[in-house]
């Protein structure tokens, strides 16, 4: 039954793959907003910005902005899971002897592989715009498994909104809230220059650790509690958008 799973699910992701393939406009309009960001905080607000960590901001920004990276291009799975939906392939889908599930991880999987195609392609450019970091490969891999847990948790988020929009602009909508969150956080500046109330709710919310972890294994530093806070939030969440996605795709598909 497993070996059965996982074939359906390789066999749909290579479907999906093969179709941003066919158009790749998608990985690039993804990364365009977060390097138009970099660009504009690196040249223009950066040096009007104290983080008081005394290095390169760009070095300070980049963990928010890989994590704008991710939310931007999950919309794209809703995007693709809504016209799935409308278009009558997932009927085709339940009068062929597949797994229901695949279908589901299928879209799930072409997320994971489409942006972190998104995130090196915005690594790369922060290379050459000074990004600098002595990270070890240990921790190079702790850095990728935090992105790929993050954008698990969203994608499952997006595969709710997928089944559950009425229109396409509906699918996408529900990730700006999302990528709005890294700027309350302390992505771009430290949470403690803000108002009492906004610091608060800077302080406590997922973003503000998943950013502190990933700022703090760039720069080899100790990652303190903020590694077991971002952990717990990716995972519950994770936990929270599949059961909410699986019990939407059961009633869609009863």
């Amino acid at each position: 039954m497993t070996t059965h799973i996982l074939g359906d699910t390789g066999v749909l992701t290579g479907r999906s793959l093969r179709h941003i393939l066919r158009s790749p406009d998608t990985i690039i309009t993804t990364a365009v907003t977060p390097i138009a960001l970099m660009l504009l905080f690196v040249y223009v607000l950066g040096g009007a910005i104290n983080t008081g960590s005394g290095g390169s901001y760009i070095n300070y920004m980049l963990p928010g902005i890989l994590l704008i990276t991710i939310a931007s291009g999950i919309a794209y799975t809703a995007y693709r899971l809504f016209l799935d939906m409308q278009g009558g392939i997932f009927e085709r889908f339940q009068s062929m002897p597949i797994a229901r599930s695949s279908v589901l991880w299928a879209h799930v999987l072409t997320s994971v592989v489409s942006n972190l195609v998104s995130v090196a392609l915005v690594v790369g450019v922060a290379l050459l715009m000074g990004f600098r970091t002595g990270a070890s490969v240990g921790a190079w891999l702790a850095v990728a498994g935090i992105l790929v847990l993050f954008t698990l948790a969203l994608t499952w988020l997006a595969v709710i909104a997928g089944l559950s929009a009425k229109t396409v602009d509906g699918a996408s909508a529900f990730s700006y809230p999302l990528i709005f969150l890294p700027f309350i956080s302390s992505a771009f500046v430290p949470t403690g220059t803000m108002p009492g109330p906004v610091a608060w709710f800077a302080e406590n919310q997922p973003v503000t650790s998943i950013v502190n972890s990933i700022r703090a294994l760039f720069a080899q530093q100790p990652v303190g509690n903020d590694l077991w806070i971002a952990l717990a939030w990716c995972l519950g969440l994770l936990g929270f958008a599949y059961a909410l996605a699986a019990s939407a795709y059961r009633r869609k598909v009863s």
